[in-house]
Parts: C-alpha cells; structure tokens; sequence
C-alpha cells in the first residue's frame, strides 16, 4: 500500500496551512464551553470562514486523502474544531452526499457546507442504545407525511439544530433490523420537544427528544422505506471511520505537552510514567497509520449504494473503522489518567483543560457504539467469528 502523499496533496497542505496562519489570530475569542447557543455561533461562523475560502467541502465532496490533511492541519494549528457542526459535517452530510437522491443533496448539503444549518443525531432512546436495532420510535405513513412518535435520548446538539438525522421503525412486523427508516426531521415541526441533559464536565450537548405525532414529509426519507438500517450502518461508518480524525492528531499534541510537563514538574524521574507515556506514543502512532489505511480503504470504495450517490469522490469507511473506534476509545481514556499522574494533586481541578476533558474521555467507550458493539463486529465481520447465541 503506497501511504505516500502525491504532488498535489502536498500543494494543498502548503495553502491550507498558510491560510490558517493569517486568519486564526483574527477570530474572536471562543465562548464559554457551557453556552451551546454561542457555541453555535461561534462554530458556524467558522464554517462560514472555510466555506467563503473554498475549504468547506472536504467532508464529503474532496478525496479521503485530502479530507485527512485537511483533519491533521487545522487540528495542529489549533484551528476551531466542528463543535455544533459536528453531526451535520461528519455523519448526515456524508450519509446524504452517497445515498441521497440530487434533489436532497441539493436541499441540505450547501446550508451545511456554509455553517446555515446545524443537525443533530437521533438514534439511541431510552430503551434502545447500545442494541439500536430495538428501538421504538414508530413512524407510520399517512399520505405525503410520516406521523413520527416516541423518544430519542443523547440527541447530540439537539438544543441548537436545525435538523435531526432520525431513525424510527416504520414496520412493526418485520424483523427488527428491516422495519427501520431514516428520516430529516425539521427540529421546528409540531410536536418535537427538546429537553437539554447535562453531563458531567457540566456542558448540554445532549438531549432527551420527546416527538409527539410529528409530521415529517416522505421526500425527507434518505434511502427506501425499511432499508434504513443499511443507511444506518453507513452513517455509523463514517462516525467511527473518519470522524475521529482530528482528535488523534490532538491527543498525540496532548501527548507531547504531558511529556513535557512531567519534565517540568519532576515526574519524568517516574520510570513506570515514562513507560507509560513511550507506549501511548507508539499507540497514537499506530491509530494514525491505521487512519491513513482506512482512508485508502474509503478511497478505493464505490462511492455509495444509492442510485444518486455522487460519482468519483470515494466510498464509505469499511469494517476497519471499528478496530479505530475501539482502540481509540481506551487509548484516550488512558491518555488522560496519564494526565492526572503528570498533574499529581492538580487533577482535581475542574477548571483544567486535561481534567475536562478526562471527565469527557469517560464516554467514549460507549459513545459511537459501545467497546462491546466493536468487539462484536470485529469478530464477526473481520475475523469470521460465529454469532453470540
């Protein structure tokens, strides 16, 4: 496999990176992390910036290698990350982009690309996580329109959104991974009630969706009707595929710091510690190798099954995005417990950046499909593991 960067994705990290020299220390300063609504803003208005540059497209509409580069650069400038525009640019827009027909693609895709319109994921519910399949939400036909009811909880961004990328049950009698749909759902229908949760670092991107009778229009279908557990899994595939990108390249900056606060502080006399942070280094190291074959891996894809999937722009992630997510998740997590070593009697501040965002490490072995799920579907899929009974 040649993981050789060609003539002109080099030109292209050249321009990006001195782009992003002399516009971030333009940007205003960046809003409390608790205000979703400024964080929108703030988030928007950046992809505002990246659009109007000509670099808002590379989520879903620029080859995998570019869209990786793109991911690496902004991340180690220090760049604004996706924020409120995080379901709409790395999970709907791509889903839309290979199996939505022109007409949607048209509809929701530009609103995205220019920070207009912010989605929300509404997947799990109350009684439906980790086993999505179960789920409740029912949606049944009534002329132009599905009449949606049931309840989502962990409804990313839904406080701020727009639109909610939304999966129901529209057969109750066929098995439970064929009855499923995938739905827009305009956040302002009748009907549709949003209450904020708040987590444990103390922020509210999350929500409990409560959908009372809503009307959602049939041409807001993606995908066939009950096909939806399909469109689904290739959704899930670019979350846990390509999603992350940015954040490797973060921990591994994070990584750096620690080594040189142990320094600092006196800690690197610590052999287990410096153990500890030497085999995290080669961890990241090798989650970045994995991410640039995973990335070839989509490059060489078809672009989508759907008929209207846009030609030439490379396919979805495959089953290698689950061996990502899984090692990635525990990574991160002992990342920041390495964090609170290094910090010593100083990892009980919650107002420090890494103790935060050790708090937010907590979630990510259940996040984007449980360490659970991603065993499962590594044994099954890659392996050729039987079935659990």
């Amino acid at each position: 496999m040649d993981l050789a960067y060609t003539e002109e994705e080099r030109a292209f990290r050249v321009r990006l990176r001195d782009w992003l020299a002399s516009v971030l220390p333009t940007l205003p300063a960046r809003p409390d992390p608790r205000d979703w609504p400024a964080r929108r803003a703030y988030d928007t208005a950046w992809q505002r910036m990246l659009h109007d540059a000509g670099y808002a497209d590379v989520h879903w509409d620029a080859a995998p290698t570019i869209r990786l580069i793109f991911l690496e650069e902004t991340e180690r400038a220090g760049a604004p990350y996706v924020g409120a525009n995080f379901v709409g640019l790395l999970h709907a827009g791509p889903t839309i982009a290979v199996e939505g027909t022109p007409a949607q693609r048209q509809r929701w895709l530009p609103p995205v690309l220019r920070g207009d319109e912010v989605w929300c994921q509404g997947f799990s519910e109350p009684d439906a996580g980790s086993d999505l399949a179960s789920l409740r939400t029912r949606a049944v036909r009534d002329g132009d329109d599905y009449v949606v009811t049931g309840a989502k909880i962990w409804t990313s961004h839904a406080e701020v959104a727009d639109w909610c990328e939304l999966l129901v049950r529209t057969d109750p009698d066929a098995p439970r991974h064929r009855g499923l749909t995938w739905l827009a759902m305009p956040m302002d229908a009748p009907g549709v009630t949003v209450r904020p949760l708040r987590t444990l670092a103390g922020t509210a991107e999350f929500a409990e969706v409560f959908l009372d009778e809503v009307r959602v229009p049939a041409g807001n279908r993606v995908g066939a009707e009950n096909d939806g557990w399909r469109v689904t899994m290739v959704t899930l595939s670019f979350e846990r595929g390509t999603a992350f990108v940015g954040e490797v390249v973060a921990c591994r900056r994070v990584l750096g710091a620690l080594a040189r606060a142990a320094r600092a502080n006196g800690r690197w006399d610590d052999a287990v510690l410096r153990r500890r942070l030497g085999r995290l280094n080669a961890d990241f190291a090798a989650l970045w190798r994995l991410i640039q074959w995973n990335v070839s891996e989509a490059g060489a894809a078809p672009a989508g099954r759907g008929a209207s999937a846009a030609p030439g722009k490379g396919g979805v992630p495959g089953t290698g995005g689950s061996v990502f997510k899984l090692r990635y998740s525990h990574a991160r997590q002992e990342l920041y417990d390495a964090a609170a070593e290094v910090l010593g009697a100083g990892a009980l501040d919650a107002g420090h950046e890494w103790v935060a965002d050790r708090l937010s490490s907590l979630s990510y072995t259940i996040a984007a499909g449980t360490s659970q799920i991603q065993q499962n579907i590594v044994a099954e899929r890659i392996l050729g593991l039987p079935k659990g009974r």
